[in-house]
């Protein structure tokens, strides 16, 4: 018998709270390592939430019935766990106003940090490292570039980067899409779909339909911060399944594998 892998991410009965609300209620989710899956929901259904629990930026309420297990272990230094799971935020795009080159944010990655700070040591093999992830995502020609001078794509890839530096075993992406153009949209999700085929886990939050890259199998429908839906993709995405969740009349429409909601 082969060696048994650990779930990426084992979550029972996590209640967060944020402020005086409930964020995530009683939510119960098990993620397998190298799987690619969507968790679709409208805003305010704590789908960031959820991603800041895994980051160890939220915690959940101690109770004896919780419990959160990432890669098999509950417990994680901060910055151990940030290498392993490459984080993509929007959080971290408003964090990106220095004047800082494409380089230098993808070789923060290394420090949890957005920039190069003088206590950093960049060492020989980081710089290495930076440059073949810029050459992987097809983006070398903006090592040079100040971010402040990037289009919302170009800086977007940026923190792609910035996030694969440690090799993660999945990728998290949060809203992805958001403020980004048509031609952007297409680019993250070229760049998004080559990760996936290359084996990397990805998980993938977002309110927007077009986001599910064909390579997703999974989809997980949330609201108010409840776990409401979990399948295969074309089981899932149906437009009475659809109109349940965002609460309107849709229409739906796939294409070369994306699928299309208006």
């Amino acid at each position: 018998m082969g060696v048994q892998v650990p779930a990426l991410l084992e979550l029972r009965n996590v209640t967060v709270m944020r402020g005086d609300n409930i964020a995530l209620h009683d939510l119960s989710l098990s993620i397998g390592a190298g799987e690619h899956v969507a968790i679709l929901g409208p805003n305010g259904c704590g789908k960031s939430t959820l991603i800041k629990t895994i980051s160890r930026d939220c915690y959940p309420l101690a109770r004896p019935e919780s419990s959160v297990s990432i890669m098999g272990e509950s417990t994680w230094n901060v910055f151990d766990l940030r290498g392993m799971l490459g984080i993509v935020s929007n959080d971290l795009m408003t964090q990106c106003t220095r004047e800082l080159t494409g380089y230098e944010i993808v070789l923060s990655g290394f420090f949890s940090s957005i920039g190069i700070w003088p206590n950093h040591h960049v060492s020989d093999a980081m710089r290495a490292k930076a440059a073949e992830v810029l050459e992987r995502l097809e983006a070398s020609h903006l090592a040079e570039k100040p971010v402040d001078e990037m289009s919302s794509g170009e800086a977007r890839r940026m923190l792609i980067g910035r996030a694969l530096v440690h090799d993660p075993k999945a990728l998290l992406l949060d809203e992805p899409s958001t403020s980004l153009d048509l031609l952007a949209q297409h680019e993250l999700r070229e760049t998004v779909r080559r990760l996936a085929q290359s084996g990397m886990g990805i998980l993938l939050v977002t309110h927007h339909l077009s986001d599910i890259i064909p390579e997703i199998e999974r989809v997980i429908f949330m609201r108010a911060g409840r776990v409401v839906g979990d399948g295969p993709k074309g089981e899932m995405l149906t437009a009475p399944s659809l109109r349940g969740l965002f609460g309107l009349e849709v229409e739906l429409a796939q294409r070369d594998g994306y699928y299309h909601l208006w």
